[in-house]
């Protein structure tokens, strides 16, 4: 039986990080509210206001939830993640706050899966603390996110494995203190079984960032980008600075992007709630045409809408998370893919209203929702395009069918007539009793 239920202990922590994120969290992202701004560890101002806040999370348990006790976490499960991530989605720096900010949380969890007692000690304890940030360097500018395509390589000389290429849209480049790149370590293998993954320490010799790239809501001018393109000059690192083992890299990958997805989606459904909230306050106190916007039908359908497709996929990002709680490993393969599927649209489509709602204001910076309506055309790309999760959808529901038998679809009327009617023709014929039957 489905179940969401949370016991009042936990609900206790979730109003207390509701009323803290509102409170004391949200400020940051006014005072520091560039996108690179939460991973800036050399920002000593923004560090002087961080520290105390995360000690604060740490003193009511809710610190890095995502981990196991074994690694400093609560261990809680993906529902409990959920209701939690969906408070940490008002607010762009509450992730950092809270110890739960991406890519760090998916490079803590194969770190922790996959790395040796060395790597733990020198690259996951200062991430689980907050000390460092990291980078997730797998895409590349000639395949995006279709590791069939990649061509950065590393092959081993001597007791060194030599990294040579270019990697894209490696996020927080320029702040991080170690990059996990993927590299085809096998082109004569398999499709899957070609890559591998390797620690880099961001001070090894022959990294060049050749630009960071910023997207819509960063300027170039100002080298707001955190995005960055990499070249992998003959970079070496030594052959313990594989996680897992050769051939590995892309079950490495596969295993830190699901939860992470769930967690992304339910923040989601908080930044909605948001500006699903901003949308409400502003029908009850703006007037036109001698009436307020929340007397017009069009303004009336515009928060019915986005209440009904904002209800519909919180149930569906908290069923998901209570399969991965109750189901065997994989089973909410296809949640998962749903979840990332609908997620832009949902962001995109409610922000949108909200944003049309409050008329030229909602378009400039003194409000948020242009800049989160900017977000969503690179939450439709990110952790792979839309259109590939799509098709996983697609593949696993059809799996479930099987071909009709013979030449019409299985629900052909005339047939399933015609055995009605023989199941039933001992009251169709019997003329004592009256009415009528098709046909």
């Amino acid at each position: 039986m489905l179940d969401f239920t949370i016991e009042p202990e936990f609900q206790a922590k979730l109003d207390w990080a509701a009323e803290f994120v509102r409170k004391e969290v949200e400020p940051l992202d006014l005072l520091f509210p560039h996108g690179g701004d939460p991973y800036d560890t050399g920002n000593e101002k923004a560090r002087a206001i961080l520290r105390p806040l995360q000690e604060q999370v740490r003193a009511q348990g809710l610190w890095a939830c995502h981990l196991g006790p074994e690694l400093g976490g609560p261990g809680y499960g993906q529902v409990k993640l959920a209701y939690l991530n969906e408070i940490l989605g008002r607010s762009y720096w509450a992730p950092t706050v809270f110890g739960t900010a991406a890519p760090d949380t998916g490079n803590a969890e194969i770190l922790a899966m996959f790395g040796t007692e060395e790597q733990k000690a020198r690259y996951l304890q200062p991430l689980l603390d907050g000390e460092i940030v990291s980078t997730f360097s797998m895409t590349e500018p000639q395949a995006g996110a279709d590791p069939k395509e990649f061509v950065c390589r590393a092959w081993r000389d001597g007791d060194e494995w030599v990294i040579e290429g270019e990697k894209w849209f490696s996020s927080n480049a320029r702040y991080a203190s170690f990059l996990i790149v993927m590299a085809v370590t096998d082109p004569d293998a398999p499709p899957h079984a070609r890559m591998s993954m390797l620690i880099v320490p961001a001070e090894t010799p022959g990294i060049e960032i050749k630009r960071n790239v910023g997207t819509m809501d960063e300027r170039d001018s100002l080298d707001e980008g955190i995005h960055g393109y990499i070249r992998y000059h003959q970079v070496r690192v030594p052959l313990d600075a594989m996680l897992g083992a050769p051939g590995e890299g892309f079950k490495v990958a596969q295993a830190r992007l699901g939860g992470g997805r769930v967690h992304h989606a339910m923040r989601t459904v908080g930044k909605c709630t948001r500006a699903f909230d901003m949308m409400c306050e502003r029908a009850i106190s703006r007037r036109t045409q001698g009436t307020l916007l929340a007397d017009k039908q069009a303004v009336q359908q515009f928060i019915a809408d986005s209440w009904i497709e904002l209800q519909q996929y919180r149930l569906l990002v908290l069923n998901t998370a209570w399969i991965i709680d109750t189901q065997p490993h994989g089973a909410a393969r296809t949640q998962i893919a749903m979840c990332k599927v609908a997620m832009a649209k949902v962001l995109h489509d409610i922000i949108q209203r909200a944003l049309h709602l409050h008329g030229s204001l909602g378009t400039t910076n003194e409000l948020p929702l242009a800049k989160w309506w900017m977000a969503a055309p690179n939450l439709a790309l990110a952790d792979g395009p839309t259109e590939v999760h799509r098709t996983t959808v697609a593949k696993q529901m059809l799996k479930k069918y099987r071909p009709a038998e013979g030449l019409f679809p299985s629900e052909h009327i005339p047939p399933k007539l015609e055995e009605a009617r023989k199941r039933y023709a001992h009251i169709i014929n019997d003329d004592s009793l009256s009415g009528g039957v098709n046909g």
